[in-house]
């Protein structure tokens, strides 16, 4: 469980220490979320990419990606069903529809987990804040001890 301290008991090095402490948790936290924003992306793209598949579309050529930069000619046969990456290599067959609602749901839950972790980064802004202010008064405080004992 965490403690509580208190900011004006600590000293210069100690509250460096924890500024020190905030940058490292702040960094991960902000990188959790671009990762979840990239993932929740992803999500988002092949729910739309499913948007192209109708009767019509039926029978054309596209283009079928290799690679991120490299691709091959195709034809569209089959545009009532799809094989979705449910993740760690496996695959499931899923009509349009229910890869829509795959999608749909893995988008949601990506957005509550950034949601939940929104307030945690804001708290720690907010705590960083706080340190640096406390900082400059330290600071300020022994630049004023310093200058009193050097008139005297």
């Amino acid at each position: 469980m965490a403690q509580t301290v208190n900011i004006t008991e600590l000293s210069l090095p100690q509250l460096e220490g924890l500024k020190s402490q905030l940058d490292q948790e702040i960094e991960f936290l902000s990188s959790s979320i671009a990762q979840l924003k990239v993932v929740q992306t992803k999500f988002v793209e092949a729910k739309e990419c499913l948007n192209v598949l109708h009767k019509s579309n039926e029978g054309k050529q596209i283009l079928v990606p290799l690679t991120s930069s490299m691709y091959v000619p195709g034809t569209l046969s089959n545009v009532s069903n799809v094989l979705v990456d449910v993740g760690t290599g496996y695959y499931v067959e899923k009509t349009a529809e229910d890869a829509k609602d795959f999608f749909k749901r893995k988008i949601d839950f990506l957005t509550k987990q950034i949601e939940k972790i929104q307030p945690a980064l804001q708290e720690k802004h907010g705590m960083k804040q706080a340190v640096i202010e406390m900082m400059s008064i330290k600071i300020q405080q022994l630049t004023a001890a310093q200058a009193g004992t050097s008139k005297a």
